[in-house]
């Protein structure tokens, strides 16, 4: 069964000197700022459509990792994801860096890494953002 999530925004003024307010529709997680200098200098409390997409690509790299292990017959204890998204301004998104520790009894570091890779080229975030570069360092706690 597919599923449609939704969020919106609202934006006022200009890009340089306007905000916006984004809204998490689905979850009703709540409202969170963004502008563009949260977006292109400090956050300073505001998000911005990378830290979004690091969240979301982040999630879901540890849903896949975690699924792969477990078909593989070695459920991970734990997995933490970190995702930087890095953004210029005038060019865009230039990539992405996944940075996973995981405990996962039972499995040597090499296999670790490769059930890693696999879950980078397979998650379907990954492959949504398949037209930027997306990079991997993954290691057993």
């Amino acid at each position: 069964m597919a599923t449609t999530r939704q969020a919106h925004t609202v934006w006022e003024g200009s890009l340089l000197k306007g905000a916006g307010t984004v809204t998490f529709d689905s979850s009703g997680i709540g409202e969170q700022a963004v502008s563009w200098p949260s977006r292109a200098e400090a956050a300073n409390g505001r998000t911005s459509p990378e830290e979004l997409i690091a969240a979301a690509h982040s999630s879901c790299f540890s849903m896949a990792l975690s699924n792969g292990l477990d078909k593989a017959g070695t459920p991970p204890a734990r997995l933490t994801t970190q995702a930087e998204v890095t953004f210029q301004p005038g060019t865009g998104i230039t990539g992405i860096h996944l940075t996973v520790q995981g405990e996962v009894p039972g499995l040597d570091e090499a296999d670790f890494v490769k059930a890693a890779e696999d879950a980078k080229a397979n998650c379907p975030v990954s492959q949504a953002l398949s037209g930027t570069t997306i990079t991997l360092s993954a290691s057993l706690a």
